[in-house]
């Protein structure tokens, strides 16, 4: 599903901050920086690191092949009724600790944006949902940090 998702190329990113340096903020770089045609949204940010930022997802001006979550649970499972309404087929729920925490698993809910019951609905709804990990652990270049999360996550048991 990993393949699927970073096999398309144009994705939003939902999850930025205009404060402070976020997932949301680091993987919009890293997409755009590979080339893929990344919609950063937020509600209240006109732009954000340079980056010309959209309301929300049905402000995108074209299909999205995949949605990126890099928000808090409760409102990722609010995103996922939005990203149903538009046909989005692709859904990836932000979690450093991979698709499958079973070490770190404190910090994954604390830090993640998987939402259990938002995947249950989206799959219902036809959508491919990737409930953990992180674009940059695969989008090239990866940087030293990610390939360590990555092993990190495959040796524990982490990832599927």
């Amino acid at each position: 599903m990993i393949r699927d998702f970073l096999a398309q190329k144009t994705i939003a990113v939902v999850g930025l901050s205009r404060s402070r340096m976020t997932p949301g903020n680091a993987i919009a770089r890293q997409l755009d920086g590979a080339g893929y045609t990344v919609y950063p949204v937020h509600p209240d940010a006109d732009e954000i690191d340079g980056m010309a930022c959209l309301s929300g997802l049905a402000a995108v001006p074209e299909p999205l092949d995949g949605v990126m979550l890099a928000t808090r649970p409760d409102v990722t499972r609010e995103l996922v009724d939005e990203c149903i309404a538009l046909g989005v087929p692709r859904i990836w729920m932000h979690n450093k600790m991979g698709t499958n925490p079973r070490i770190g698993r404190a910090d994954s809910e604390k830090n993640g944006s998987v939402s259990a019951e938002g995947a249950d609905k989206a799959r219902r709804a036809g959508i491919a949902v990737i409930t953990g990990s992180c674009p940059m652990q695969f989008v090239a270049p990866v940087d030293a940090a990610h390939r360590c999360i990555a092993w990190f996550n495959l040796a524990v048991g982490n990832t599927r």
